[in-house]
């Protein structure tokens, strides 16, 4: 390998490697009490204050366990005992604040204040249970499943 390859290169293909990897981080735990965690593909990650959600999460709490995450847009989303929320599909433009956020709460309670996606546009956010498909259309909502 040459000098010029590691030295122009390199920094390059480490800078896109960077770029991507925080390009699949949508939001951060703000708080959480009792024990909580994520099921991200095969890995299973316990859940502390500033840990990283990405697309395809699915956050899990235990009982008498709550978590609160912030996400890119400024939604807020509180879990409470024995929930299981799956962020099936997030994007968002911190320019023109478009996107998409496509949640499923499997099961337990979620409170939800929307952020920016939903200003933007009435159809951008969504919340499935089993029995049922929220649009959201307001700023503050509570949901359960059984």
């Amino acid at each position: 390998m040459s000098r010029a390859f590691v030295f122009v290169y390199a920094p390059l293909l480490f800078a896109l490697t960077l770029t991507a990897a925080l390009a699949a981080d949508i939001g951060r735990v703000k708080n959480v009490a009792g024990p909580v965690h994520i099921e991200r593909g095969a890995q299973r990650i316990a859940v502390r204050v500033d840990t990283v959600v990405q697309a395809n999460d699915t956050v899990v709490t235990g009982e008498d366990a709550s978590v609160g995450v912030t996400f890119a847009d400024d939604t807020r989303v509180s879990a409470g005992p024995n929930s299981t929320l799956v962020m099936n599909r997030y994007a968002f433009d911190p320019t023109t604040h478009a996107g998409v956020m496509d949640a499923t709460l499997r099961r337990g309670t979620l409170g939800v204040v929307s952020g920016r996606l939903a200003k933007r546009s009435a159809d951008a956010v969504t919340v499935r249970t089993p029995t049922l498909i929220l649009g959201v259309r307001g700023t503050e909502f509570l949901v359960a499943a059984e």
